[in-house]
């Protein structure tokens, strides 16, 4: 009878019908199933001042658990608190774990606002699928983490440059140590009032480390997911970025090192070709850069501006370098749902920094950040010595050997200036050059000081396109300007 049925209804048909679930499985969760349960001691949110990315947290938490035999559970608000794990979990084991980040602003007329939360939605469905955690809808996980934002109200910030950082995660749970799709998994969704990314600022210039010996993602990987195994392997070299003076790697690619990511952002360059037309461009999503929203939505901006090209292609090093020495690269940024807009100041590849001139005599802001003296030449005398000293020695006296040191070093003594040879380049940082652009003397970088507190970007501070993208974006996610982009909570 059996065999009878399985002729007259097909074999695929016979086995989808046993694959399905069985009666009584939870395809997804619901938000109208929502359960919440009060913190019985709730905190005082920081003041904007002193945010930190990522170290404070409000009262509560969402939490929805799933299991194999029934499928997801109700969803849960609770009061903030640490997870139990059996020690054996296979996200403790073998990375089945992934993240997502979108925030929400309080804007002008006092309204929390999401910036286009459904794209995230998307992208942690893709990422669930890389790393065989089970499926949900997307849309009841937004229903749910707007109920938690509601009720986390007071804890967005009343301020222009912060926000509440949205952190929902996935994880497997399965407590055993067989390498196999999770059985069990939760999913929890933490929020964090923050302010800068980065210490210097909203729109602080970064410097950058290029290293063509590593590499953040590889062709069939899953460098395009949001897991969680791609980001601990990449700090052992932002690790020694900031070692070497720099706050971020520019992470690199094949032969021709190609540029892909910048840290933990998405890779802009806005330039002028050889013929003359300015473009902007982007790496393409060929698997190893991750579909960033703010990515997308600067695409987006930029093409309905059309005042310039817009493209989608790959950025060989050679390039970008042949682009510099011509003066034809006029700016190069970072863009992520943590930084919004970053303008990238240098990049130190293969022991030589570059400085990014589009931005650096445009902006003329990274001497404000990193110069702690920007000292006023006085008289040809103290400046021929340390032309003489500080340049020929930092910058062609390392690069050659030292056969112009001597020479400058001469100069310099009898001209009295001995003293303030190198600080020359303290000088430059006024007209936004970075020290150690120039060279230093012994060893080739060292640790910045602590960088000063950058003005607000405006059109006419910043480097031009880049601060338009962060004013536009501005203007929408604080409800300035409307847009769809922008959804009430």
């Amino acid at each position: 009878m059996a065999a009878a049925a399985l002729r007259y209804r097909g074999g695929g048909a016979v086995l989808a019908t046993l694959l399905q679930p069985r009666r009584g499985y939870n395809r997804t969760f619901r938000a109208s199933e929502l359960e919440v349960e009060h913190s019985g001691t709730p905190k005082t949110p920081p003041a904007p001042q002193e945010l930190l990315f990522g170290k404070f947290f409000t009262d509560h938490m969402l939490t929805v658990e799933w299991g194999r035999d029934g499928g997801w559970g109700r969803p849960k608000i609770r009061p903030f608190q640490e997870l139990r794990l059996h020690p054996a979990s296979s996200a403790l084991h073998y990375a089945v774990e992934l993240f997502e980040g979108l925030k929400a602003f309080r804007g002008d007329d006092d309204k929390i606002r999401l910036f286009r939360p459904e794209l995230n939605m998307e992208r942690m469905e893709r990422s669930a699928r890389r790393v065989c955690l089970p499926e949900f809808d997307g849309r009841e996980l937004l229903e749910c983490i707007r109920a938690l934002v509601r009720l986390e109200g007071r804890w967005v910030p009343r301020d222009p440059q912060s926000s509440l950082y949205i952190r929902p995660v996935f994880i497997g749970t399965e407590p055993t140590l067989g390498v196999a799709p999770p059985g069990r998994a939760l999913l929890f969704v933490v929020l964090c009032p923050v302010g800068p990314y980065f210490p210097g600022g909203l729109f602080a210039p970064i410097q950058l480390l290029a290293d063509p010996q590593h590499v953040r993602a590889w062709p069939g990987g899953a460098g395009h997911c949001k897991l969680g195994g791609n980001y601990g392997p990449c700090l052992e070299l932002q690790e020694a970025a900031r070692a070497r003076g720099c706050h971020q790697v520019l992470w690199l690619h094949g032969p021709e090192c190609h540029l892909t990511e910048v840290g933990t952002m998405n890779l802009f360059v806005f330039w002028e070709r050889p013929d003359g037309g300015l473009e902007l461009v982007t790496p393409p999503l060929d698997g190893l850069i991750l579909p960033g929203v703010t990515r997308q939505s600067l695409l987006e901006l930029a093409r309905n501006w059309g005042e310039f090209e817009v493209r989608e292609a790959s950025l060989p090093m050679s390039s970008v370098l042949g682009a510099l020495r011509e003066g034809r690269l006029r700016e190069m940024f970072g863009a992520g749902t943590a930084c919004v807009v970053c303008p990238v100041g240098g990049i130190l590849y293969q022991d030589e920094v570059w400085g990014i001139w589009g931005f650096l005599l445009g902006f003329g802001v990274w001497g404000g950040l990193w110069e702690e003296d920007l000292r006023v030449l006085e008289g040809f005398g103290w400046s021929f010595g340390m032309v003489m000293g500080s340049w020929w020695r930092g910058k062609l006296g390392w690069t050659l050997g030292g056969e112009f040191g001597a020479p400058g070093e001469g100069f310099g003594e009898v001209l009295g200036c001995w003293r303030v040879l190198g600080d020359f380049r303290g000088v430059l940082g006024g007209f936004g050059v970075p020290r150690e652009f120039w060279g230093p003397r012994d060893p080739p970088l060292v640790s910045p000081p602590t960088p000063k507190a950058a003005p607000v970007p405006t059109m006419e501070n910043g480097p031009k396109v880049a601060s338009r993208f962060l004013q536009e974006l501005s203007d929408i996610q604080y409800g300035r300007v409307p847009s769809p982009w922008a959804q009430p909570v």
